[in-house]
């Protein structure tokens, strides 16, 4: 008789669920902002996962819209690969769904990324998915039966090598059938096709940046962008964050920098921890760079994608510049907080864990509820997929140009009261937003590029 294979070797103690949900658990109850609301009796039987013990535990906070899946597990060497060069896996685009029409479509697309390569590009509707061009299901199909969480399932894993056949359309070449394979590739975070650029706009140049997420690879590309923008003498700008859900605060603060020079030494931010941990509590005053240009008016693109260290931005600047910086577009998302990272390396586990409320000179930390009740100015303004970002025609940039132009706008819904960007009769085109009122596509549990960047695949 032959002998019985051996058994399998038993996983890791340390990184079996259960040991990772006691660390996590630990990780929590040291540093979260709000430990009075984490449950006096808790345990993880029950909970099959860490992120679904994680989730039981911020509960509360969650509900109370204070930490609405801010505190997460991740991956150590995916966030690092992300933050220190921008890797990702996909398709390389950000979609946008239309949830009424269950309609999908690009908002952006990313050089060096196989979709750009393939001819998809911002404005192009994507009409099916499959595997194959026989088994292509519209998006409608796909809604109705498995709910819009069916999109992200049917688009395939964040997997070099996945292929995926597109029934699409655009306005240049109509509607065809192409087959893409999703591939490796490192997201520039400002665009070499438009990130940086200056607009004319009735005699004046208008410094326009564009920028995806605050990542380490943003800072030479920031520097730069600036450096022209001072040997031109500009100071007027439009910065574009209508997409960027956050990153690394360090680049935010160079960004303060960089927008900072007649506002050196002034508090740019302060980091407040939970009173056990004040020793931690840290107050950035901005520094100047050689780049560094003075701004006498500012108007930022936001939209719900905007996020995170994209607000902590516009925050700082309202005290410097009240009704001369302008939200533009839609209310912010409203994430007056950040995460610090604890890791448990032996199991690649990075846990994010919301740990300090982010504040302005002022002390601003109070716009969980987006930041268009805290600007003085603000226009409304759609996000227009029919131009390339950066162009003056598109909705949300001419809006813009209108706020540093003194021309009237209408205001955002709900921002603070004579927020709009000058009294008067609102322009005839001021209330066009666009019709198509899209949200950024995120699967349940997103990737370290979709968190800091939404909508990419």
């Amino acid at each position: 008789m032959a002998n019985a294979p051996p058994p399998p070797p038993p996983a890791s103690s340390a990184c079996s669920v259960s040991a990772r949900q006691q660390w996590a658990e630990a990780q929590i109850d040291e540093w979260y902002l709000f430990p009075e609301t984490l449950p006096a009796n808790r345990s993880p039987t029950g909970f099959a996962t860490v992120s679904a013990y994680i989730d039981n535990l911020t509960a509360t906070a969650r509900a109370q819209g204070r930490d609405r899946f801010f505190t997460y597990l991740t991956s150590i060497a995916a966030e690092n690969a992300f933050f220190q060069q921008g890797a990702n896996a996909g398709f390389g685009i950000r979609l946008a769904v239309d949830s009424a029409n269950q309609r999908l479509f690009v908002s952006e697309a990313f050089e060096g990324a196989p979709a750009l390569a393939a001819g998809i590009d911002r404005g192009t509707e994507i009409l099916a998915i499959g595997t194959s061009s026989a088994d292509l299901r519209t998006i409608s199909q796909i809604v109705a039966e498995d709910g819009q969480a069916g999109l992200t399932v049917a688009l395939g894993p964040s997997s070099a090598g996945v292929r995926r056949t597109l029934r699409i359309t655009d306005a240049t070449n109509g509607t065809r059938t192409i087959s893409v394979t999703k591939a490796d590739y490192d997201l520039e975070p400002v665009s070499s096709r438009y990130g940086a650029q200056v607009i004319a706009d009735g005699g004046r140049e208008i410094g326009y940046l564009n920028l995806r997420t605050f990542i380490s690879t943003a800072d030479p590309a920031l520097t730069a962008a600036f450096n022209d923008f001072k040997s031109r003498g500009i100071t007027e700008f439009i910065i574009d964050f209508r997409y960027n859900g956050g990153g690394l605060v360090s680049t935010a603060e160079l960004m303060g920098d960089l927008l900072g020079r007649n506002r050196v030494n002034s508090v740019f931010s302060r980091l407040s921890f939970r009173a056990s941990k004040a020793q931690f509590n840290e107050v950035k005053r901005i520094s100047a760079k050689s780049q560094s240009v003075a701004p006498m008016r500012i108007a930022f693109i936001g939209t719900g994608a905007t996020a995170s260290a994209s607000e902590l931005v516009i925050n700082a600047f309202i005290p410097f510049l009240g009704p001369d910086l302008a939200l533009i577009g839609s209310n912010t998302f409203g994430k007056p907080v950040g995460q610090i990272a604890e890791d448990r390396e032996q199991c690649d586990d990075r846990l994010r864990i919301v740990a300090f409320a982010t504040q302005n000179s002022q002390s601003n930390a109070d716009y969980f509820g987006g930041l268009s009740a805290s600007v003085e100015a603000s226009c409304a303004a759609g996000d227009d997929i029919a131009f390339p970002l950066g162009d003056p025609r598109e909705n949300s940039v001419a809006r813009a140009l209108d706020f540093l132009a003194g021309r009237s706008c209408q205001p955002i819904a709900g921002a603070s009261a004579g927020s709009s960007a000058q009294t008067g009769a609102v322009a005839p085109h001021a209330a066009s937003p666009d019709p198509l009122r899209r949200s950024m596509l995120m699967p349940a549990r997103p990737n370290p590029a979709q968190i800091n960047s939404p909508g990419i695949f």
